[in-house]
């Protein structure tokens, strides 16, 4: 007579699962380490907590498009900004009034931000951004 041999199920030990697991985790948290952000460090003035003057002079306003640079309103080529924001920063002695207000718009390319903003320090200018401020008006 012969008999049939049984196959058994053999099931893994579940202890060994979590062992595992937690090397999968470790695995992953080493490979994602994450790389720290470079790029150029700037030092934005702090806002006062003291009621502004009235007799304080206007800061300098540039404007960021795509292609082209605003000082005050008035439209200045790459060439000529850092001679211009020179000549408007040369007569303010005080830190306070060398603030230059950047504005931009949305598309305005990275490289060229990084420019202006680079020429604005060379000069003397301290920047400081300027972000739009939604409000919503609720009306009856």
């Amino acid at each position: 007579m012969k008999f049939k041999k049984a196959k058994l199920l053999i099931e893994p030990p579940h202890s060994a699962m979590s062992d595992i697991a937690f090397i999968l985790i470790v695995f992953f948290l080493v490979c994602a380490s994450v790389q720290p952000d470079r790029g150029r460090s700037q030092i934005i003035p702090k806002s006062e907590e003291k009621e502004e003057k009235k007799e304080q002079s206007e800061n300098v306003e540039v404007k960021l498009s795509r292609t082209a640079a605003f000082v005050n309103g008035e439209p200045v080529s790459s060439a000529m900004f850092l001679p211009k924001m020179q000549a408007l920063l040369s007569e303010k002695t005080k830190e306070a009034d060398r603030v230059v207000v950047v504005k931009s718009k949305g598309d305005t390319p990275y490289h060229h931000w990084i420019s202006i903003t680079g020429m604005i320090e060379k000069a003397g200018g301290i920047i400081t951004l300027q972000l739009e401020e939604e409000r919503e008006v609720m009306t009856d």
